[in-house]
This record gives C-alpha cells, structure tokens and sequence, in this order.
C-alpha cells in the first residue's frame, strides 16, 4: 500500500520552508478563520491549553489573548521563533513525550486528515498522552465531502489574501493530491499536500483506536469535533 507522508508535500514562493511545504512567511500572515471562537467557546476559561502544530502562532496569539495558558508544540524552529508570550516545544507531534498534561489539547489545520494513517494514529495517541482525566481534546477536520466540492479554480478571499485551489487529483482510495496558492498583494506561494478524505465513521474509529471518545461536534458541518479520554484510557495513560 502507498503511504504518502509529510515529506511528500512541498511548497513554492519567497523565504523559508518547512519539511511539509509550509511557507514560514506566509504563515505569518496567514489570518485565523474562526478557530479561537469555536475553541474559546468549548473550553473552560482560563485552561491550561497544549496547541499541537502551532506554526506561526497563528492561534497561538489570540488564545493567549483570551487568557489561555498555551504552550506551543511545532517540528520547526523557524515557525516557533514567531512566537512570543507563550513556552514553546519543537518535536513532532507524533513524538511528544511531555511530562505534564493539560487541561485542553487541540489538533488543528486538518492535521488529522493526513494521508498517512501510521502518522494519524501517532498524532491522536499524542493528544491522548497530554490531556488530563476529565479534559478535552478539540480536533479539526475536514467535513464529509469536502473533496468533492474542492475542485480547480475555486477561490475565496480573506483579510487581504486570496486563495485558491489550482489542482486537485486522487492519487489512491480516498486520497487526493491538493495544489492551493496563497495570493497577497506583493507575494504568492503554494502548497501541495496528500490528505484522506476521512469520513465520519472513519474519524471516529480513528480516535477509539487513541483512546478517545467524541463527545460533541462543535460546528453544523462536523469540521470540529470535541473528544476525551475513553473510560479504559483513564486509568491506562
């Protein structure tokens, strides 16, 4: 079977990459989407927050803001030297070894959408390692049908960035190749990735398999769910 994994992605455009094609620049700039409302309005107020794929800070900044306590968990050096006001951790995720555990984790940017599902099952069983007993793990993923409804030459703006799908191609069973360009005014980058299109019972098999139990879907279209800790995993981690 193909596994595609993160070294497979690659990206173009001015300054620095990640090994998995992000522009550390256009990170920078890159504007949230609503993802610290929904998470502010799950969590309790004030909680200890473990941000797993931080990049630039991007979350980072406004949960600070709203008197979260975040520590900043990325693979790359160059993306957590965006961040200022919070302690920070470079690691992959699927390799993190802390010894506290918090009162909220969050899996953002459609990481558990990757197309390698050895890395999938690494990153859910990450999130289960650093939550507390009776704490949540908020994770976003892409909602049912997305990749249908992804197709070349759609494009939207935000906050002064447009951006757009410039190809999209199944590569393997459920599984697509995904070119997006990101336009600002004086620059532009791209960013190609392999992501499944990970249903909902396929999610939710994903994180029994960590541990985990969904509790709640945050949002109408299923994109944020809200998890713990199973019963068996609270005794076990």
């Amino acid at each position: 079977m193909t596994t595609f994994t993160r070294e497979d992605h690659s990206g173009t455009g001015p300054g620095e990459f990640t090994p998995d094609g992000c522009s550390v620049e256009m990170y920078v700039r890159l504007p949230g989407n609503g993802e610290t409302e929904i998470i502010a309005a799950a969590a309790p107020p004030g909680a200890t927050l473990l941000e797993l794929g931080a990049g630039a800070g991007r979350m980072t900044r406004p949960l600070l803001a709203r008197g979260f306590r975040v520590t900043a968990v990325d693979e790359s050096a160059a993306m957590l030297a965006k961040i200022e006001g919070a302690p920070t951790v470079r690691a992959a995720i699927e390799d993190l070894e802390l010894e506290e555990r918090f009162e909220v984790v969050t899996l953002a940017s459609f990481l558990v959408n990757t197309a390698d599902t050895a890395t999938r099952a690494g990153l859910l069983r990450a999130c289960a390692r650093h939550v507390t007993d009776d704490g949540l793990v908020l994770i976003q993923r892409e909602p049912d049908g997305r990749h249908e409804t992804r197709t070349p030459g759609v494009e939207w703006s935000r906050d002064g960035m447009t951006i757009s799908v410039i190809s999209i191609e199944p590569v393997a069973e459920g599984v697509s190749k995904t070119c997006i360009g990101y336009e600002f005014e004086e620059a532009r980058w791209t960013q190609t990735f392999y992501s499944e299109n990970l249903s909902t019972p396929a999610f939710e098999a994903a994180l029994t398999d960590a541990g985990l139990t969904v509790e709640s879907y945050l949002t109408e279209d299923r994109s944020w769910a809200r998890a713990r800790l199973s019963d068996s995993s609270r005794t076990a981690v």
